[in-house]
């Protein structure tokens, strides 16, 4: 079973891609979520102990899941917090050009959260969003009301908490 479960989250990695290179990733961003949940239910529903083989295959996929779909996961989130506030249509764009850079520091992110739950080092989250928030906080402090704060604590909740579940399905096997 620890096989679906590894199909279920190539799936969700492939659903996290399409996330990237579409301009609407709230579809892939759900298909992702769903195959994950699918595949944390096949690996917690499974009888039989797995192979070391296949526990590495569904750590490394997972782990690919983690980086792939938190952007997809987040972008998502803004929509669903957008929603009925067509004022802050842009907001996004905006808080992306006062925080820059902030999707490749999302992917760096997401690697570190994962890593460090799997490894089991959860002190690791405490340095690892310690050091993201006071290496943006220059420029956080020197933004009125652009809503860049609001977006920095949503982006890195919605980011982080992707990671961390991705790990949890690496850690049922």
């Amino acid at each position: 079973m620890t096989t679906a479960a590894v199909v279920l989250a190539g799936v969700g990695c492939l659903a996290a891609l399409a996330g990237w290179l579409l301009p609407r990733p709230l579809l892939p961003a759900a298909a992702a979520v769903a195959t994950l949940g699918g595949a944390a239910l096949v690996a917690v529903l499974d009888s039989e102990p797995a192979s070391r083989e296949a526990s590495a295959v569904l750590v490394v996929v997972a782990g690919l899941l983690a980086v792939l779909g938190g952007g997809p996961v987040a972008t998502a989130v803004f929509t669903l917090v957008d929603r009925g506030h067509p004022e802050r249509a842009g907001s996004l764009r905006g808080a992306g050009e006062v925080l820059r850079g902030g999707a490749w520091i999302g992917v760096l992110e997401r690697a570190g959260v994962y890593v460090t739950v799997v490894a089991g080092w959860p002190a690791g989250l405490a340095v690892l969003l310690a050091l993201k928030g006071l290496g943006r906080y220059p420029e956080l402090r020197v933004q009125e009301d652009s809503g860049a704060a609001e977006r920095f604590i949503i982006g890195t909740l919605a980011s982080s908490l992707w990671a961390v579940a991705c790990a949890g399905l690496a850690l049922t096997v």
